[in-house]
This record gives structure tokens, C-alpha cells and sequence, in this order.
């Protein structure tokens, strides 16, 4: 029927729903990468067609950083759209030169690389037909460790591919999610560890670019990121978290939510 709002509890009983707004008004910052990667891209979230948001970042991606290839690849599902954006933009060619295995799960949020590495093995496979002597782009949500691009990237090039180009459709994931995402501590987190070009090297691409913070907003429908008062929650991205993260005090991480003492 409609959104949950900021700081709404929803209660439904016998009577029917019944809304409480027990904080006052709460100032949305939704999480950005729900629109990225998360969420289904048939969902309407906050009124926005997740599928369209992702078609719009692919087009901001292609004006920001082209390159000339043969053709766009995603890497599927969660690059699907953004690859379509990119080719529209850019002019290059969709192809599907990854087949996904539906029944494997996502790998980033593996508890080991032991089962991240399975996980890649078992949920793609290059088609050499798209691929042999073709210059690929191939576009992808995120990098978090860069296990999944490393293999993928491998699997492309063994496909025959004469280059790969990796484009994200995100900005770099610098910065653990506190808020309830299985993202690991910033040692782990690959572009909190290395520049682009670094990275670039790392998991074997002839190029690597990623979508801007701000090309990211634009593709969200405002002209820029505005740091006084950002939109959504990219703290992955830029490090400014809504509810700021304090030290336990047993050498992790936690988020005082300071709003659920006064729920208790």
C-alpha cells in the first residue's frame, strides 16, 4: 500500500494497521545500495522502480568512463540493468557472455573464501562464443574483497576475451555497513585497501572505473551529492554514517541505537 516512513512502527491487529510515530519526524537517509544491488530489481522502492534506477546508473557510468570495446557483459543478475544503461549510453553492444546458475546464492556475503571461491566456480560460466577476440566491458555492482571479480575475470579471459574492462556501477566500497549487512571489517574491504589502479591490477582487468558519488546521485534524480544533508545512506561509500559507530570496547565495532533504549 505504501512505505513504512522514518522512525513509523507499523502495528497490525485485529482491528487493522495502526500507525505510531512515537520519535516525531525522522529525516529519511535510505540505504543507496538497496537501489544498487540489494533489492529486487522489480521492486518500487520509496516510489522509484529499482530496475529503472539501475538502468539510469548504467547510463551515468557510461558517460562517465568509456572506453572503446565490443561489447557490454553483465555480470549477472545484479549487473543487468546497469549493463543495459551502459549499452544504451554508450552505444556497445548487450551481450549475455556470463550464464548464472540460479541455485547459488550470493557469494559476496560468504562467511569464508573457501565458499566465496566455490561459489563463483559453481554460479557462473563464460560463454567463449560472446567472448574469443572480443575487448569486453564488463559491468558489476560492487567490489567488496574482490574475490568474485578476480574469478570472474579469469573466466572471461579464459573465454578468449582480447580485454576486460571492469566498470561498477557503485561508487568504492571503502567502508563496513554497521546497519544489519554482513560487509566484512575495512582491512577486508579491497578499495579501503588499494587505489584503482592498484585494484585494477589485483583482480586483472585492463582498466577498472567506478561510478562517482556524485554520478551516483544524479542517477537518483538530484544534480549532486549534497554532505550537509545527503539523501540516503552511503556510508559504504563516503564513511558518514547516520548513527555514528562507537568502540564496544572489545576491539569490534558496534552502532548505539540510542532510539531502541527508548523503545525499551
Amino acid at each position: 500500500m505504501r512505505d513504512i516512513e522514518p522512525g513509523e512502527i507499523v502495528v497490525i491487529g485485529a482491528g487493522g494497521p495502526r500507525s505510531l510515530l512515537p520519535f516525531g519526524q525522522v529525516k529519511s537517509r535510505f540505504c543507496v545500495f538497496e537501489h544498487i544491488y540489494f533489492a529486487r530489481p522489480d521492486s518500487m522502492v520509496e516510489r522509484i522502480s529499482v530496475y529503472e534506477a539501475r538502468k539510469r546508473i548504467g547510463r551515468e557510468l557510461a558517460r562517465e568512463s568509456h572506453v572503446d570495446a565490443d561489447i557490454v557483459v553483465p555480470v549477472p543478475d545484479s549487473g543487468v540493468p546497469a549493463a543495459l544503461g551502459y549499452s544504451q549510453e554508450s552505444g556497445i553492444p548487450f551481450e549475455f557472455g556470463i550464464i548464472r546458475n540460479h541455485y547459488v546464492g550470493r557469494t559476496f556475503i560468504e562467511p569464508t573464501d573457501q565458499i566465496r571461491h566455490l561459489g563463483v566456480r559453481l554460479k557462473h560460466n563464460a560463454s567463449r562464443a560472446n567472448l574469443a577476440g572480443k575487448r569486453v566491458i564488463l559491468v558489476d555492482d560492487s567490489i567488496v574483497r574482490g574475490t568474485t571479480s578476480i574469478k570472474i575475470v579469469e573466466m572471461v579471459r579464459r573465454a578468449g576475451a582480447r580485454e576486460v574492462h571492469m566498470r561498477i556501477s557503485s561508487p568504492p566500497t571503502s567502508y563496513p555497513c554497521y546497519y544489519g549487512i554482513a560487509t566484512p571489517e575495512r582491512d577486508q574491504l579491497l578499495a579501503a585497501r588499494y587505489d584503482v589502479a592498484a585494484m585494477a591490477a589485483y583482480i586483472g582487468v585492463d582498466s577498472l572505473a567506478f561510478l562517482t558519488i556524485d554520478g551516483l546521485y544524479r542517477a537518483m534524480g538530484e544534480p549532486r551529492r549534497n554532505p550537509a544533508a545527503p539523501r540516503f545512506c552511503d556510508a559504504c561509500f563516503t564513511g558518514d554514517y547516520p548513527i555514528p559507530p562507537v568502540d564496544a570496547g572489545d576491539g569490534k565495532v558496534s552502532v548505539q541505537l540510542s532510539l531502541l533504549a527508548e523503545l525499551a
